[in-house]
């Protein structure tokens, strides 16, 4: 089970320091955790998760190693950092910046060629959902990816994100199994992952994880998400 917490436009170096040394003193063991801070709080929590097994990501990643990009950031420039991966296409990115298919497969394929994993967003609106569009959508956004080890999908309802409305377990499992048949990765769920819904979240069969937003910025909440993903000792 991975559980990653995107923080989005929240916490900056201090906030983020007092985090992670917080994060430090956890016990999460059988689970993969990973923080995925702004750009600017990046370096800090490198350094002060190093010599933990809790994976530090960006939000975001451009497609080129440099160039006249103003604002951007390249998959080199990460790793330098000592930055593990990269979340990218996220339903913010595509709503607000102007993301599309083509240009997430290409930030997908430099990060992976840079050594990082991937986050690759994935999901339906609210009306694509209730025109009956759902599973073309799923199958042209991940159309675009390429089969690699280090690529995880990431299902969010965009219907879902920050407003409080979840996909019941059943829908969660109906998407993940269908993307499953589209490409051959783990696949997180994403949208209004809470301590109280992620235990039946994750118990679905297909479900292999979850991208939390809101519910990762409380470290209470996010390492009780993550202790849900734990397995059950026998």
């Amino acid at each position: 089970m991975l559980i990653a917490g995107n923080w989005k436009m929240y916490k900056g170096p201090a906030e983020t320091a007092e985090f992670c040394l917080g994060l430090r003193e956890e016990e999460l063991d059988g689970v993969d955790v990973v923080v995925c801070p702004p750009f600017v709080s990046l370096a800090v929590a490198v350094q002060l998760l190093a010599g933990t097994e809790i994976a530090v990501a960006a939000q975001n990643v451009h497609w080129e190693d440099e160039g006249p990009y103003t604002g951007e950031i390249s998959a080199p420039m990460l790793r330098e950092l000592g930055v593990y991966g990269a979340i990218v296409g996220h339903s913010e990115r595509r709503q607000h910046f102007g993301e599309t298919d083509e240009t997430v497969a290409m930030r997908a394929n430099a990060a992976l060629e840079a050594g990082l994993f991937v986050i690759a967003c994935i999901g339906e609106t609210e009306e694509e959902r209730e025109r009956g569009e759902t599973e073309a959508v799923l199958r042209r956004q991940v159309s675009v990816l390429e089969p690699d080890d280090n690529v995880v999908i990431a299902y969010e309802p965009v219907w879902a994100i920050g407003t409080g409305k979840t996909a019941t377990p059943e829908t969660a499992q109906e998407a993940h199994a269908f993307v499953k048949t589209l490409l051959e990765a783990p696949v997180l769920y994403g949208g209004s992952v809470k301590p109280d819904n992620a235990a039946e979240l994750l118990a679905q069969p297909d479900v292999d994880g979850a991208l939390v937003g809101g519910a990762s910025l409380d470290l209470d909440s996010f390492t009780s998400i993550c202790r849900a993903a734990a397995p059950i000792p026998s």
